[in-house]
């Protein structure tokens, strides 16, 4: 009988990712004046200022979910954001702990499931594992509504795909 591979270091190396893409994209962000942040869309959260809000914030209840501890959020969008200085402070701080968590997962914690309730109601419960590729994922999916809203506004957003990391960095590998 074969034993599926550990998904620890793939949790890893796209923890990796997520910092590595988050800080390329706010790189490209922070010499854009506040009327482009701010500048109101119909695509996802209303602007960029607010989707990266939105992507920090369920980061913060991913992470208390896996704590086991509350984390105080009623919506999933607030109407107002912190300037982007301090977002991306907090982003950092947030794919920091992400990366760390992943380096300290084991194989049995990660198959763990964790009981929560979602923002918008309702119980749900998934893997540790599970819960670290929605994290992953969810911030890619928004960072395509960024990518778009740049367009838009004439920018070219940086490139942030994970072929693209995994050929520039040396990620950590087993």
């Amino acid at each position: 009988m074969t034993t599926a591979p550990s998904p620890v270091p793939h949790l890893q190396t796209l923890t990796h990712y997520k910092a590595w893409a988050d800080a390329c994209l706010y790189a490209a962000l922070a010499p854009l004046p506040v009327a482009i942040l701010a500048a109101p869309t119909s695509i996802f959260a209303g602007n960029i200022l607010r989707t990266l809000n939105h992507v920090r914030l369920i980061d913060v209840v991913w992470q208390a979910h896996l704590l086991g501890v509350a984390h105080g959020f009623a919506t999933r969008n607030p109407e107002s954001a912190p300037p982007l200085a301090e977002l991306h402070g907090m982003q950092c701080e947030l794919d920091a702990w992400f990366s760390a968590y992943a380096a300290a997962l084991t194989p049995d914690r990660a198959g763990e499931v964790v009981d929560f309730t979602f923002i918008g109601g309702g119980d749900g419960a998934l893997s540790r594992e599970d819960i670290m590729l929605h994290v992953v994922n969810h911030t890619t999916y928004h960072r395509g509504h960024i990518t778009a809203m740049l367009r838009l506004a004439g920018i070219t957003p940086p490139v942030t795909d994970l072929p693209v990391f995994l050929r520039d960095t040396s990620p950590l590998r087993e």
